[in-house]
């Protein structure tokens, strides 16, 4: 019989890993709980009380029930960049139509800000980034940021983030090709035969200009044969904020549809991880 044979390795490589925090509840609503997935970067020294600039992200899913973990390998691994990515539930539109969905977001927003230390957010340096149904609602909250009595605003307390991301959302839903979601998230109205329920929800209704309305920067994503949400919804919301003094970075992603793993690519992340971190300095 052979002795045991025992293989050497180095271990003293420094502790490297992220972390996953599953299901974390920041709140109730319409009787349900509402929960986010926290994505850590890789922290060499897990007693050391360091924060790191923070991602909230809106996954898309028609407004409807998310598929929270759609993109979580690939924000696993854009937080591997040195950012703490949460995810967030909202409300489905057939459980609380808009503004829910906005409501839910601001509260996550403010409930990492309040657990700030716990989950390593540095709440001076927090972004909001949503997808399709999820972009649509990370525009409409920023443009209506503080401003009391705007839809999913119950206070003028303004939320703080320095950056928002558009990953190929819709931004007027009254200019949309028919779909039963849109209609669905305005309580059953169709948007495009009614234009004045629609309006609440156009971030354009809410734009003003930048010498009355301070907005962070915005970074819009959005493929060139998108057969959901056309390209034009995107160019709609770049020429009102144009028009009114606000920045806003728009690339169309030639050939590319809906979604699809070319905007999680590393040269669309990139383009993400610059205009986060020129976001966010001083």
């Amino acid at each position: 019989m052979n002795p045991l044979e025992i293989k050497n390795i180095d271990g003293t490589a420094p502790h490297g890993h992220g972390v996953v925090w599953m299901n974390v509840p920041y709140a109730e609503a319409s009787g349900r709980p509402l929960r986010l997935q926290v994505v850590w970067p890789p922290m060499p020294d897990w007693s050391s009380p360091v924060t790191y600039p923070t991602v909230v992200f809106v996954q898309g899913s028609g407004w409807g029930e998310q598929m929270l973990g759609q993109w979580l390998l690939a924000l696993a691994e854009f937080a591997r960049r040195g950012y703490v990515v949460a995810i967030v539930e909202h409300r489905p539109s057939d459980v609380a139509p808009f503004p829910a969905q906005v409501e839910d977001l601001r509260s996550a927003v403010r409930f990492l800000r309040e657990n700030a230390g716990r989950y390593r957010v540095d709440a001076d340096r927090i972004a909001v980034w949503g997808d399709s149904s999820g972009g649509h609602l990370v525009v409409l909250a920023m443009v209506t940021d503080g401003v009391a009595g705007a839809p999913g605003v119950h206070d003028d307390e303004p939320l703080g983030v320095r950056a928002v991301i558009d990953f190929y959302g819709p931004s007027d839903l009254s200019l949309m090709p028919e779909d039963p979601a849109c209609s669905q998230l305005l309580g059953g109205v169709d948007p495009r035969q009614h234009a004045d329920v629609a309006a609440p929800a156009a971030a354009a209704t809410h734009i003003r200009p930048a010498t009355e309305q301070a907005l962070p920067p915005l970074l819009v994503m959005h493929g060139s044969d998108d057969d959901v949400v056309p390209f034009d919804q995107s160019v709609v919301l770049g020429d009102a904020l144009v028009a009114a003094g606000h920045r806003i970075e728009l690339y169309r992603l030639d050939g590319a549809g809906h979604g699809g793993g070319a905007f999680f690519r590393e040269p669309v992340m990139d383009i993400v991880d610059r205009f986060l971190r020129e976001s966010f300095e001083p």
